[in-house]
């Protein structure tokens, strides 16, 4: 019996491409996700892939699992994954397949699943899965055409984005994905001068890693900016819905900065709105929604988790601190970091004042950075649960909408498990350098029993000022 557990995550399907995913696979998962929408009546599904190696290979086979199961397919070419969730509201097609790995290294493929408008992920993607390896398949012949939607979205944004008359100057990477097919022309048409980078499909992705969430791949961006002169960097990951930023000074803006900007212009518009916010985020963020009169709702990181509770609470926006950035406000509620780029040039472009003086108003705090210490998969858990019955009996509050977010008199700690890596996380925030140290060291403490350490290491990494 075929095992696809190694393969199928929390999240999407992903797996070394021709070790852990192959093509027989892929048009397993075709014919699975076909049967499971002919049971729920539905007959159409749309098929696009980024511009890894190997994604047009694995999406023919799809493409023919689908078709076999009955499926009538539109294969959308090679786009961003905002731009396939973009094409089946455009098209009026609710389910679909990206064939894409996301962030991973060119090594990696995988798919996302689209069902009734939403990413299908946990016991939902298992379902998918449990068809593949049963076997019994719907059968029938679906039709196939080719259509693209790429043009369609570029002229959509440039519609609904009208920036101010202050001219900026934009260093954009693309990191050799997918996103190099939109976001140039789009910045352009709104425009915009812009410095490329990487901004060429190149499916070795050379001068990239794991996208903008991580500090060391935004050097390249930051000396961009610095030589130019650039108003702003924009740093997009490979399939496009997560968004990095680099103000005129060459410093990074994380996801839960800007999301501060965001909620500065959304929330005066939604009185008492909730805002999606992920348990990584800065304490600045969560005291600016509720001084705008907003109310934090937190949620565990990841596109998929994050955009259900978006839904759940019918609320105009959402990020996390990697750069997902979801806009209900003027937009369709979906991940994608392209047309956010657009909404922050719009705000950027109608202040009179650069961007790093955008939030010069806010306290200073200090926090780590997103510290990741290797776990045994099967141990995260465990660990996190041992560890959260200590920190409870030392803080003042908890949050424990993912791991543990303890509170103290002086900031916060964090510990929870990665859901797409054999690691634990950790974040800490203090109102002093002091404070924020203080509570490393409760958090190394509590972890010391179960992480070796070697492991604890990464914890006493100087923690920068925010």
């Amino acid at each position: 019996m075929i095992n696809l557990k190694r393969i199928v995550k929390p999240y999407d399907i992903h797996g070394i491409y021709g070790e852990d995913l192959t093509k027989d696979e892929a048009e397993l998962i075709g014919k699975a996700f076909g049967t499971f929408l002919r049971q729920k009546g539905e007959k159409n599904a749309i098929v696009g892939s980024d511009n890894r190696k190997f994604s047009p290979d694995l999406k023919l086979c799809i493409i023919r699992g689908l078709r076999s199961a009955g499926i009538d397919v539109i294969n959308i070419g090679t786009v961003t994954s905002p731009i396939f969730y973009y094409a089946g509201i455009d098209f009026g097609v609710s389910a679909g397949i990206m064939v894409t790995a996301s962030r991973n290294s060119e090594k990696y493929n995988g798919f996302k699943i689209l069902y009734g408008g939403r990413m299908l992920y946990g016991p939902e993607l298992q379902k998918i899965r449990l068809l593949a390896e049963k076997g019994a398949f719907e059968l029938g012949k679906g039709s196939y055409k080719f259509r693209s939607p790429v043009n369609d979205y570029i002229n959509m944004i440039a519609k609904r984005i009208k920036l101010g008359r202050h001219k900026v100057k934009v260093a954009v990477d693309c990191g050799s994905g997918a996103t190099g097919l939109c976001a140039p022309a789009i910045l352009k048409k709104l425009g915009c001068s812009i410095v490329p980078l990487s901004c060429d499909s190149n499916a070795s992705f050379p001068n990239y890693l794991s996208g903008p969430a991580r500090a060391e791949n935004m050097k390249l961006l930051i000396d961009t900016v610095k030589e130019h002169h650039a108003d702003l960097g924009l740093s997009f990951d490979i399939d496009g819905d997560r968004l990095g930023v680099v103000d005129e000074t060459g410093n990074i803006i994380w996801g839960d900065d800007l999301m501060i900007l965001f909620c500065r212009e959304i929330l005066p518009r939604h009185p008492h709105a909730d805002v999606i916010v992920d348990v990584e985020s800065s304490e600045k963020l969560i005291h600016e929604i509720i001084r705008l009169g907003g109310r934090p709702i937190f949620c565990r990181g990841g596109y998929s988790p994050i955009k259900a509770k978006m839904t759940e609470h019918n609320a105009p926006f959402a990020g996390d601190i990697s750069g997902h950035m979801f806009f209900a406000d003027e937009y369709y509620g979906y991940g994608d970091a392209v047309y956010a780029a657009a909404r922050l040039l719009r705000i950027l472009t109608n202040a009179n004042k650069p961007l790093s003086l955008l939030l010069s108003d806010l306290p200073k705090t200090f926090v780590t950075p997103e510290i990741r210490i290797p776990c045994k998969e099967d141990e995260k858990s465990d660990i996190v649960q041992k560890v959260s019955i200590e920190l409870r009996r030392q803080a003042t509050d908890t949050v424990e909408a993912d791991g543990i977010r303890a509170y103290f008199d002086d900031g916060w700690g964090l510990v929870c498990a990665s859901d797409t890596e054999s690691e634990l996380i950790v974040r800490c925030e203090g109102k002093t350098e002091e404070a924020c140290e203080r509570i490393k060291q409760v958090l190394a403490k509590a972890l010391t029993p179960y992480v070796s350490s070697r492991s604890l290491h990464s914890l006493t990494r100087q923690q920068e000022g925010s």
